[in-house]
């Protein structure tokens, strides 16, 4: 673990390498099926499915949207949406795939850093919703950057939808530590102390967990609290917050292949692994 209280000089280019690479591995993992996104019968996730609702319409901006599967289902289902992601090479398969499928004219695709969003997508917006799931924030150093960047995505009375992992979760290890008796997770990180971390041997998340040949990656642990604060801040009001007891990758090895391609707790439901909001932008 890295205790810097500033993020390393190298932490994007670092994380970069890591996207860069993972883009083939998840092109051809079974994790990102894309056969049902071809045949025009994608489905989101069942968290996010039941809970964004009607899209068609909407127009859409899908931060951090890596090689653009989910930015490509939801322009199926009929919005109008615009991916943003900082690796190259997810763009480039972003905008092959929208061609691919007939999508280019509402789905479109700009290679740009998180932070500088509201310059990339200046002509685009303002949005109707910024749409946010899955291991994204954790990439990222400054959360209170990190709302003001989708507040100024949203027209007034816009909303961001966000899934994640639930910071609570992460407090635990299973791949290194092994479980304890029962099949439970073993206590590995402080909720209130894990900050940033270094990982000097990454591993994909997918699949046989193969190792990358990047040299490392950072994450940042954002706890709960730290997450609505940052979108309060920002004048986004919550509108709900729903935890879960899924979440779409096999984050311990204990957890059990769910519908939906979710993973859930064998037996009882020991703690939330995942959690999702809607939050507006407030009229000033």
């Amino acid at each position: 673990m890295a205790d810097e209280t500033k993020p390393p000089e190298d932490w994007r280019s670092a994380n970069r390498a890591t996207w860069d690479e993972r883009v083939g591995l998840h092109l051809a993992a079974e994790a990102y099926d894309l056969a049902p996104l071809r045949a025009g019968q994608a489905a989101l996730h069942p968290i996010e499915e039941a809970e964004t609702g009607d899209v068609a319409g909407l127009k859409i901006a899908h931060l951090q949207c890596h090689f653009g599967r989910d930015s490509l289902i939801l322009a199926q289902k009929g919005a109008e949406v615009v991916g943003l992601d900082f690796s190259p090479a997810a763009i480039a398969a972003a905008r092959a795939l929208a061609g691919e499928l007939g999508l280019a004219a509402r789905a479109r695709f700009v290679e740009a850093d998180l932070y500088a969003a509201p310059e990339a997508l200046a002509a685009e917006g303002p949005f109707d919703m910024v749409f946010v799931t899955w291991g994204a924030i954790g990439w990222l150093p400054d959360l209170d950057g990190w709302a003001r960047v989708v507040a100024a995505l949203l027209r007034e009375g816009g909303r961001l939808y966000l899934a994640e992992g639930h910071p609570f979760a992460m407090v635990f290890e299973t791949d290194d530590l092994g479980a304890d008796e029962a099949g439970r997770p073993r206590w590995y990180m402080p909720y209130l102390d894990f900050g940033l971390w270094k990982d000097e041997a990454p591993r994909d998340y997918t699949g046989d967990f193969p190792a990358l040949k990047a040299g490392h990656e950072y994450w940042w642990d954002h706890q709960l609290g730290h997450i609505l604060t940052a979108l309060a801040g920002a004048g986004l009001r919550l509108d709900w917050l729903h935890e879960h007891d899924a979440v779409p990758w096999p984050m311990f090895s204990v957890l059990e292949p769910a519908p939906g391609g979710m993973f859930r707790w064998p037996g009882k439901r020991w703690l939330p692994l995942s959690f999702s909001l809607f939050a507006t932008k407030m009229a000033r």
